[in-house]
């Protein structure tokens, strides 16, 4: 239906509403409403991947299933292609990266072809047994029906900002019917801060779609019960902090060096055929590897950690069952970020959410079983896979809040919530220092886009340099005289001259405080030149250059005017301080008011 229409039909509605209802009990029915379509977006994307994964899974007898399992990702990558060339023009727009953009830089405006894409796509790459989570492509579609739904009624932007984010939040507390972990979610991940306006629609559009989830889906995704925690074990949860911290940088490196390979990879159907193989090579070594790998953490929650090597390769050593099970493990756990580059970069749809929660399980499994083996000192396995969940999302994500309520939330194990924050904040806190930025923002930072913990720097990655170069100053020629110079002086309303010569390099500059004693001495006006008297500038900018490295450059010279040299070494005219701040100002109010 045309966009017009849809307006024309709404509005006797919104004219209604103007007259009866206010802004704060409008935006709170708004949130419901977005809570709503987001918690049933989820509930179908989860339902329909786990039927049709039982359905493929029963459909091939057992004696093929482990072919089976190692094809089916490259028929689920190559549906994925085929439905972003020819419904999506190639454009998908993989991860919540885009969303953070929108949010940043577009006035949270998402496509609204995210309303679908990432549903679809995600449901073709998962259900074939790409190894990705969906908990990404279900944020991504709650931000779109957020954002779209505050287009649609004609909300302001900074209300469609938070319903963006309500739609992030619903979709996550909807698949793993978390609220609270929903909303710390859109908080630390989607948005870069909480108000107290923003915290109410938050929490209603989470708990709503957590109730339609309820409603509609089997219950928590995980289950633990658990009543206390020893407090003899603090230095094993420090110790694992360490190691998640580790998994963690190490997963989000390999995750940034394998989509740069994957970007430089020209060819999509060569990307589809060995991306694809290489998955199924990796699946057909190690099972667990196959799908999102929610059915390994229930089998270790469970105690039943010795299925890991069931249908593997490595089920013929069943003897050497304790060393067979952590070599499965310790492989599973280093090799499923692997697994989803592999999926994501040739063309499958997914996320590292689900990705960083299965690792951080076996980090959590391997490490209580080595405790436990060696005799140091009796541990619950349960506990230290759910601390190593916990640990590895905060890591990966960058998001501890979200990582303890999650945790808590999603397996009952409320009575862990000190050991969950030791774990969670030391991770967190160690991994912040190898990797300054999560798995979700590190690329927008390096296209110059900073949207959290530092707005300065993202206020300032906004100016345009080239919009803030000054041209209206006079130039003079280094062969200029001292009478010459003056005559320019007389005509001019800046004090500062850039000498440039017949090709447009830049020689100096001459600063009328600088030359005011010669200016008297006339008996040399026809002797003294220009080069005689010019000063070499304190620095120059590049049009490479960010302004945040020009400002810093500003301040540490006691400069209020840089000369900016072009890429052919030409002079192009000067960038001023008071030109950033005040730009920078403008920038703020800009941001304040949306």
């Amino acid at each position: 239906m045309p966009k017009n229409t849809i307006h024309r039909l709404l509005s006797p509605l919104l004219l209604w509403r103007l007259r009866h209802l206010n802004d704060r009990v409008y935006l709170i029915l708004v949130s419901v409403l977005v809570g709503v379509f987001a918690g049933l977006a989820a509930v179908l994307l989860k339902t329909s991947v786990h039927d049709a994964q039982h359905r493929l899974y029963a459909w091939v007898p057992e004696q093929y299933r482990v072919f089976a399992l190692s094809l089916y990702p490259i028929i689920g990558v190559a549906l994925t292609v085929l439905f972003t060339r020819y419904f999506l023009g190639g454009n998908l727009g993989r991860g919540i990266g885009p969303i953070i953009y929108n949010i940043a830089r577009q006035g949270s405006i998402v496509p609204r072809s995210k309303l679908y894409s990432q549903v679809v796509s995600s449901f073709l790459t998962v259900t074939f047994g790409g190894s990705a989570g969906l908990e990404a492509p279900i944020s991504v579609t709650g931000s779109a029906i957020g954002s779209n739904t505050a287009r649609v009624l004609r909300i302001g932007r900074r209300e469609r900002r938070l319903l963006t984010g309500c739609g992030a939040a619903a979709g996550v507390a909807a698949i793993f019917n978390s609220p609270i972990a929903g909303v710390l979610f859109a908080v630390e991940v989607i948005l870069s801060e909480l108000s107290a306006a923003y915290f109410v629609p938050l929490l209603i559009s989470s708990a709503t779609a957590t109730v339609v989830s309820k409603a509609l889906y089997a219950g928590q995704p995980f289950v633990l019960i658990t009543t206390s925690w020893p407090v003899d074990a603090v230095p094993f949860y420090l110790m694992l902090a360490g190691f998640t911290a580790l998994l963690s940088v190490y997963m989000i490196r390999v995750y940034f060096w394998a989509d740069k390979l994957f970007e430089r990879w020209r060819g999509t159907y060569r990307k589809v055929l060995v991306g694809g193989l290489s998955l199924g090579l990796l699946v057909f070594i190690f099972p667990p590897l196959y799908g999102e790998g929610y059915n390994i953490v229930q089998l270790l929650l469970g105690g039943h950690a010795e299925q890991l090597v069931d249908g593997s390769l490595f089920a013929v050593y069943r003897d050497d069952s304790v060393g067979l099970l952590l070599l499965v493990a310790v492989g599973s756990m280093l090799l499923k970020v692997v697994a989803t580059t592999i999926t994501i970069g040739s063309g499958g749809n997914g996320g590292m959410f689900g990705s960083s929660l299965f690792a951080g399980a076996l980090m959590g499994f391997i490490f209580a079983r080595l405790i436990n083996l060696s005799g140091i000192y009796p541990i619950s396995e349960v506990h230290f896979i759910v601390l190593g969940m916990a640990g590895t999302l905060a890591g990966v994500v960058h998001a501890p809040l979200t990582g303890i309520f999650l945790i808590a939330e999603i397996t009952g194990g409320y009575a862990l919530f000190v050991p969950l924050m030791v774990v969670t904040s030391g991770s967190y806190l160690i991994t912040r220092y190898f990797e300054p930025y999560s798995v979700y923002t590190r690329k927008l930072v390096q296209r110059g886009v900073y949207v959290h913990h530092d707005r300065d720097r993202g206020l300032l990655a906004q100016l345009d340099l080239h919009q803030l170069v000054q041209t209206d100053f006079m130039t003079v020629h280094p062969n200029d005289t001292l009478g010459e110079l003056v005559t320019t002086f007389r005509h001019a309303t800046r004090n500062l001259f850039p000498v440039v010569d017949e090709e447009g390099h830049l020689h100096g500059v001459i600063s009328l405080d600088t030359v005011r004693d010669a200016l008297f001495d006339d008996e040399h006006y026809n002797t003294t030149r220009v080069r005689d008297l010019m000063t070499e500038p304190p620095a120059t900018v590049r049009p490479d250059d960010s302004i945040q490295d020009t400002l810093r450059c500003m301040e540490e010279l006691g400069a209020w005017a840089l000369p900016v040299i072009g890429t052919d070494e030409r002079y192009q005219g000067f960038i001023l301080k008071s030109s950033i701040l005040a730009s920078y100002r403008r920038q703020l109010i800009r941001e304040s008011e949306s």
